[in-house]
């Protein structure tokens, strides 16, 4: 882990690619209520446990809680802060974006619209295996026909940093309050948005 400092990654990246919740936007997506309402054990997965589910109704019960939670959420985000000026930056300086989320689709694309964030190539859980599965960052890597060593994936939780490392991707730590104990696993660090696009190019 090393903390991102200026020119510190120039040369090295051709493709930024971010997770949404916690990394772009702060999003109220409130787990332990989900796992509350659905009965679920307090430290399961959402989603591998509701591909476990057998049961065709319990299945589509699951995933429509766990699908209004994240509408609900979609409608409550805010953008971090510096967010939009480092996207801005980073357009302005030829970097490719894209979002890999775990949330749905539809509620990945209203908040999106909703905050206006400019990025147009996104995928959801619905478009390829959920992290910490590697497969969306190789697609967005082949998208833009970039190596995927040459791809930084920034997000702020463990599923972020082992996607990356899964991908042979090189990721990046969004510092927070309470991520501190993922440092290790990340390749780079930043505290900030302001960071980003200098740590790109000088």
């Amino acid at each position: 882990m090393t903390p991102l400092q200026p020119a510190s990654l120039q040369g090295q990246i051709d493709v930024v690619a971010f997770d949404l919740d916690g990394t772009l936007v702060e999003s109220p997506l409130d787990f332990v209520a989900i796992r509350h309402e659905l009965g679920w054990q307090s430290n399961c997965d959402l989603l591998q446990t509701l591909a476990a589910i057998s049961d065709d109704d319990s299945r589509a019960h699951a995933a429509a809680v766990i699908s209004r939670h994240e509408m609900e959420a979609a409608e409550r985000s805010v953008l971090l802060p510096g967010v939009l000026e480092a996207l801005h930056e980073l357009h302005e300086c030829g970097f490719p974006t894209a979002i890999l989320t775990r949330n749905i689709r539809v509620a990945t694309q209203h908040m999106l619209s909703r905050l206006k964030i400019p990025i147009s190539l996104v995928l959801t859980r619905e478009d390829c295996a959920a992290k910490p599965d590697p497969e969306g960052l190789l697609r967005i890597a082949a998208h833009y026909q970039r190596p995927i060593h040459r791809l930084l994936y920034i997000g702020d939780y463990h599923f972020d940093l082992t996607t990356a490392a899964n991908a042979g991707a090189q990721s990046c730590l969004l510092l927070t309050n309470s991520n501190q104990q993922y440092a290790q696993q990340a390749n780079w660090l930043m505290a900030d948005y302001s960071q980003l696009a200098r740590a790109l190019t000088s």
